[in-house]
């Protein structure tokens, strides 16, 4: 294990952003929604709280609680081509804890009407051994009223 001070900021900001990306990963549409559910368990802590705001009633989950719904909506054929992904993160480190404030898009099809969204996320991390691993998670999407100031989506898919 590489002790924190001789790691370099890149090298650790490159880590939590790949685990970020790959949380984010795992919400894709299709048949393979239970498989790619394993890289949520995989980057989350088995105790991690995730909570949904959404300008409605906050809703806390366990990672069990969180993962479940999503592998049966992603897999029922409701949304098409739905995929989520990092816009752009800002991450601040100390120790071995750390905070990335991630601005995401997401993007699928519903009864043939296609939609966009963005919204921000704060994932709170911590060092487990040689690698980082997401401890707590909340989100808010934009709405009427609410939105993220000088946004400006980046599509990997266009990139």
């Amino acid at each position: 294990m590489t002790p924190p001070q001789q790691e370099s900021e890149a090298s650790t900001n490159s880590a939590i952003s790949a685990v970020v990306e790959r949380f984010l990963s795992a919400f894709v549409s299709g048949t393979e929604a239970a498989q790619r559910a394993e890289l949520l368990r995989e980057v989350l802590l088995p105790e991690a709280i995730i909570v949904r705001t959404c300008g409605q009633q906050p809703a806390i989950y366990s990672v069990e609680e969180f993962i479940a719904p999503r592998i049966e909506l992603l897999s029922s054929g409701r949304f098409e081509n739905f995929r989520e992904w990092l816009v752009s993160s800002q991450i601040e480190v100390f120790g071995d804890i750390a905070q990335a404030w991630c601005r995401y898009s997401k993007s699928w099809t519903e009864a043939g009407e296609e939609h966009l969204e963005h919204g921000m996320k704060t994932v709170h991390l911590i060092r487990t051994g040689d690698e980082w691993r997401i401890s707590a998670m909340a989100w808010d999407d934009e709405r009427s009223g609410l939105k993220i100031p000088d946004f400006q989506p980046r599509d990997p898919a266009i990139a």
